[in-house]
């Protein structure tokens, strides 16, 4: 006997549109349709780390620029936004220089490294604030829309994962596909040498491990992003907006 079940009566594979009433026919898919085919794309894949503290010595920008040389080394191509002089949410116009500048790094990301210090049980407001500048849609692009996302934190003490769990939500929000895999560096100030660069340890074998997985998803999913994000409920609303746009024309 099959370890499957199914209710009395019910074929599960003879399930049709019709058995479905609430959508919208024109509108449904089944997954399969439109999965992407064809040679994946050949450029190297571009990663726009953040990092969440503006000290002179600041152990995220360091773990994050350990992150940007082995991404590099992996075949990746990495931007690094400063966040100094980045205002604050709303404390400014969009037409700001800095907040231009993250957008525009934003749009052209296929992947993204998020790390930020532990402060007071959380992520620091620096790098909150980056996050919060990077909108979800911009016009018809969504600049963070099925990319992939890494998350490391550095704390002064011993090992946490708040801030990462943290940005773990805010990357699902922001709807991106985040990496199962992620980076916390304990005690960070015993981690890097006087030079800025990170030592050998279990901590940076793990920082090897996020950023060669977050290469591997990024290869695997930058050139069916559409396909992955392409939603039901947004198809419809597309479909209400345009009729809505032709009726007005035709009154």
């Amino acid at each position: 006997m099959s370890g499957e079940s199914a209710l009395p009566g019910t074929d599960p594979a003879a399930a049709t549109a019709s058995d479905v009433p609430n959508i919208e026919p024109a509108l449904f898919l089944q997954p399969s349709a439109g999965l992407p085919s064809g040679a994946p794309a050949s450029h190297a894949p571009r990663v726009l780390l953040l990092y969440g503290s503006v000290r002179e010595r600041s152990y995220s920008r360091l773990a994050s620029e350990e992150a940007a040389r082995l991404l590099q080394a992996m075949g990746a191509q990495t931007k690094t936004f400063d966040p100094s002089g980045l205002p604050l949410p709303d404390d400014a116009p969009e037409s700001h220089p800095k907040v231009q500048e993250l957008r525009q790094l934003a749009e052209w990301s296929e992947a993204m490294v998020w790390c930020s210090p532990e402060r007071h049980g959380a992520m620091t407001g620096i790098m909150k604030s980056q996050i919060d500048w990077i909108p979800l849609s911009s016009g018809a692009v969504r600049p963070t829309q099925g990319k992939t996302l890494a998350v490391m934190q550095v704390s002064g003490g011993s090992q946490s994962f708040n801030a990462v769990n943290q940005m773990r939500v805010l990357g699902r929000w922001m709807r991106m596909l985040t990496i199962p895999n992620q980076s916390s560096i304990a005690r960070a100030f015993l981690e890097f040498d006087e030079a800025g660069r990170m030592k050998p340890s279990a901590y940076y074998d793990r920082v090897v491990d996020v950023m060669e997985e977050l290469v591997k998803f990024t290869l695997l999913t930058r050139g069916a992003s559409p396909w992955l994000t392409d939603r039901y409920s947004e198809r419809k609303e597309s479909a209400e907006a345009l009729s809505k746009r032709v009726n007005q024309r035709a009154i």
